[in-house]
């Protein structure tokens, strides 16, 4: 099956719902993205303040850490947290398009 993705489908469609899920998954990405970006910078900050001997410093979990930046990032971009996938889908999709349904918290 073949969905056509033209940016003019039309409200109530299939090719409509399937333009607007997509949408929706690639601005919670972007926004995971930011969001893991974020956290990297912060916590990349902290060990560049900590003293020498300080619990920051220590690299060992450092794997590990950045793994659950990563899975918070996911979890705050499904509740869309910062709103940056919000603001990306009214910018990109048409009027009528742009109310994609926001996940529970």
């Amino acid at each position: 099956m073949q969905v056509n993705l033209h940016p003019d489908a039309q409200p109530g469609t299939a090719d409509d719902a399937v333009l607007r899920a997509k949408a929706g998954q690639a601005a919670e990405k972007f926004e995971a993205f930011f969001i893991k970006q974020m956290l990297s910078q912060m916590r990349a900050a902290t060990r560049e303040l900590a003293d020498e001997d300080s619990v920051f410093k220590n690299r060992v979990n450092q794997d590990m850490q950045d793994l659950a930046d990563g899975l918070v990032a996911d979890t705050m971009a499904q509740q869309r947290a910062f709103g940056i996938a919000d603001v990306i889908l009214k910018q990109v999709m048409p009027a009528d398009l742009s109310a994609a349904p926001k996940a529970s918290p």
